[in-house]
């Protein structure tokens, strides 16, 4: 038998092989930038978060030639004042697990793929951030409105509550925009789900340089808005948040690895405890606060909380529902605990988008040496009680002074 053909069967298929690669045909990424043009004058697109969101600006518009953008801010529009966000190659990383409540300005900001990410966002944010090259020329703008949430109004729908009525204050008519549902905080057992509303006002004669969704409609801290109308809106309209009931089944997960092995060694014999989620312990001082958040959790997610088998409802536990809360959600989703007691000992679970994801053992100890430091809110309310305090007395001790030289000037010189 003659074995000439096994060299031509195999030629024939790296023919076959490199005509197949030749009809692969290279698709290059389609680039935004050649398909937006840039405005021939400086916009600004209206946006509004609640206090503590993490949010990102798109740069939607560049020329070709610029590889690297720069970020700008600017508190108003024509201020003098601008500050760079970024370096001048357009880069700046920050980790956002390492961001807290108050962090410094320039700490909370981070550039990817010409974004602009703001972690954690603090109403003294609000203001114009600007897109552009190092040498000053802007392409793209942002009016960003960030509201404060501390006078947040809760309406809970179960209660028959009811969101607040629009208003109208001549040709300026207020209300509240709110966005979609979140998802069902909870599976198998009931939940709870809720909805942010912002301040947004209608009033004809904007500036024109402010881009809005809806003709005349701007949030209540807009730059286009006049500053009096802006702080009345501003006070009259603080955000509101819609609370009501949900019940979702959980979705179903099969078991391996580790589950799978006690899930057989059940079957023998008796199961070893194990945890549903992943458990952290932490062990704290009798009488000291505590803050827990949720690993993974941003302000808009659904997050709920539970002690061992209690479930913490926001129409209990929401931070404002009752003027002295010792334990509370805020509206950041974190847990607080202002004065740890020993009944406070147990598990709490943390559940994110219907997910319980982790679980925090805390243990309440009486002993231990603690250092306090003025970052501690203990300390800075012990600081303040005192600073009142005095104050309180120094007011006192003068108003006591001041009766006693206007006594004494009466009856001793009577005739002056």
């Amino acid at each position: 038998m003659s074995l000439a053909p096994l060299p031509l069967l195999l030629l024939l298929l790296l023919l076959w092989s490199w005509g197949s690669l030749r009809a692969f045909d290279l698709v290059e990424k389609e680039n935004i930038f050649q398909n937006v043009p840039c405005p021939a004058f400086l916009m600004f697109d209206n946006a509004a978060y609640l206090a503590d969101m993490t949010f990102e600006l798109p740069c939607h518009c560049k020329p070709e030639e610029v590889t690297a953008v720069v970020w700008y801010y600017q508190e108003h529009i024509g201020s003098l004042h601008t500050r760079v966000l970024t370096d001048f190659d357009g880069r700046v990383m920050v980790d956002s697990g390492q961001v807290r409540v108050g962090s410094n300005m320039l700490a909370r900001f981070s550039i990817r793929m010409f974004s602009l990410l703001v972690f954690r966002a603090q109403p003294e944010d609000s203001g114009l951030y600007l897109c552009g090259t190092r040498h000053g020329d802007y392409f793209y703008g942002y009016d960003v409105d960030i509201q404060s949430g501390q006078k947040i109004v809760a309406a809970f729908i179960d209660e028959g509550q009811r969101p607040s009525e629009d208003e109208e204050r001549g040709n300026l008519h207020i209300f509240t925009t709110f966005w979609e549902w979140t998802r069902c905080d909870r599976c198998g057992v009931r939940g709870e789900q809720w909805r942010i509303g912002l301040c947004y006002l209608e009033k004809t004669g904007l500036s024109p340089r402010f881009r809005k969704n809806v003709p005349n409609v701007v949030s209540c801290g807009s730059q286009a808005v006049p500053g009096n109308l802006r702080n009345m809106a501003g006070r009259h309209r603080p955000p509101e948040l819609m609370v009501r009931s949900c019940m979702v089944p959980c979705k179903k997960k099969s078991q391996s690895g580790l589950m799978a092995i006690f899930t057989f060694i059940s079957k023998l014999g008796s199961k070893p405890w194990i945890p549903k989620v992943p458990i952290q312990f932490h062990k704290q001082r009798l009488g000291h606060g505590l803050i827990i958040s949720c690993p993974g959790a941003r302000p808009e997610h659904a997050v709920a909380w539970d002690k061992d088998r209690l479930r913490l409802y926001r129409t209990s536990f929401l931070k404002g529902v009752n003027r002295s809360m010792r334990v509370f959600i805020d509206h950041g989703n974190q847990f607080h605990i202002r004065f740890a007691q020993l009944n406070d000992r147990g598990i709490y679970y943390c559940w994110r988008d219907g997910e319980m994801v982790a679980g925090f053992r805390l243990t309440v100890t009486s002993r231990g040496r603690y250092y306090a430091s003025l970052s501690d809110p203990e300390t800075q309310y012990a600081l303040q009680a005192a600073l009142v305090g005095y104050v309180f007395i120094t007011a006192i001790f003068i108003l006591i002074h001041l009766c006693r030289c206007c006594c004494y000037f009466f009856i001793c010189c009577p005739d002056l």
